[in-house]
């Protein structure tokens, strides 16, 4: 059954938060409903010695993005008690009183699929902290991989990488791009 177009107007991106690591059954339930979303995956080593294995879990817990309307997104919170751990995730709201509901541009959200999507030997997930909070050279990559994703040169363990964002929630970085394949922005 496909629910993506409940209600009219544009689709937006909305950062949900999902309380008790239950990202992936979420995604599922989105995924059968028709319901655009996003949930970064990397590879994760697990066991010990000769057991070890590489397992595909979630970047990021208790978070997942929905490119739907907040009419839709409520509603299905309201009616599907699978999809009730959803939260909206607050910031301040643009006039400086109170709070909104946080939502991520579709030209950010798409960088950040793209990069986040890439092989995990080529990127590091990012714990956002108040270090990406600070300004750095904005960048937009010109060739190779990466080319046309724009992000923020930041030093991380005394290496200069791109990182791209969503302000507040979660980042990426690109593990390598040379110095030519940069343009300032």
């Amino acid at each position: 059954m496909k629910l993506n177009n409940l209600a009219n107007g544009p689709r937006e991106w909305f950062p949900m938060r999902v309380t008790y690591k239950r990202e992936l059954k979420i995604k599922d339930q989105l995924d059968e409903l028709g319901i655009e979303n996003f949930l970064p995956m990397q590879y994760e080593v697990t066991g010990t010695g000769d057991h070890r294995k590489y397992e595909l879990v979630p970047a990021i817990h208790n978070l997942i993005f929905v490119h739907s309307t907040q009419e839709t997104i409520t509603m299905l919170k309201m009616t599907r008690r699978s999809l009730e751990p959803m939260r909206y995730i607050m910031k301040t709201a643009s006039d400086g009183q109170g709070k909104e509901i946080m939502r991520v541009p579709d030209c950010q959200m798409e960088n950040f699929i793209r990069v986040a999507s890439a092989d995990h030997k080529l990127i590091h997930f990012l714990k956002y902290s108040s270090f990406l909070a600070k300004p750095g050279c904005r960048v937009r990559v010109t060739e190779g991989y990466f080319a046309g994703v724009e992000g923020v040169i930041k030093r991380i363990k005394n290496n200069k990488h791109v990182v791209v964002q969503i302000d507040g929630v979660a980042a990426v970085a690109i593990a390598y791009v040379p110095k030519q394949s940069l343009m300032a922005l």
